[in-house]
């Protein structure tokens, strides 16, 4: 995963609250398993939705990415360059998949949200700055936001779920895999030292 540590451009605002994550992306497409090329299916039946080429920055409606848990919708917004999402709130599953899969989700009150969609409607440029916990642009000042402190790690090192564990973990994992290797040989392969 790529780490996250600041991020510029143009964003775009999408102010319509509880858009689900069938709207973001479309349950016909859930057989894709592939997560490279799922950008081209985010908002498909949305037209009204469209993310230009080149948006890092989202800000959201209320509830942005309710509904399903559907991992895919995530994916599909990293593979369309979306790393933050600014949102008066997000569903509970879709933001955690957002941490696990490169994605900044931002909470901030309703009124400074509305007034973030009024900067990107004109066009004003963005910066998320996650060292700093800020938002800021030219014109409207700096935002200061809260983040989990793990999470906040995990993204600035570009850490996913499994590496964030392995980097917590790995000298009780090392231990315990040393340990099985003496009480049980017959379940490692003495050629590659891995579980046969």
């Amino acid at each position: 995963m790529e780490p996250f540590v600041t991020v510029s451009g143009p964003t775009v605002s999408l102010p319509a609250a509880n858009i689900d994550t069938d709207i973001i992306f479309p349950a016909r497409f859930l057989v894709i398993t592939e997560k490279r090329g799922l950008g081209r299916y985010a908002f498909h039946d949305r037209p009204d939705l469209t993310l230009p080429p080149d948006v890092q920055i989202l800000v959201a409606g209320e509830n942005f990415g309710c509904g399903s848990s559907r991992e895919q919708a995530p994916w599909a917004l990293v593979d369309r360059g979306i790393r933050a999402i600014i949102a008066p709130g997000f569903g509970e599953i879709f933001q955690s998949n957002c941490f696990k899969n490169g994605i900044l989700p931002i909470v901030l009150s309703a009124d400074t949200v509305d007034r973030l969609h009024a900067a990107a409607r004109g066009g004003e440029p963005f910066t998320v700055d996650l060292e700093r916990q800020e938002i800021r642009l030219p014109q409207a000042g700096i935002f200061v936001f809260a983040v989990d402190p793990a999470r906040r790690e995990a993204l600035l090192s570009g850490l996913d779920e499994i590496g964030r564990i392995h980097r917590q973990f790995a000298p009780a994992i090392a231990d315990f895999e040393n340990n099985q290797r003496t009480a049980a040989p017959w379940l490692w392969s003495t050629e590659q030292g891995a579980p046969a």
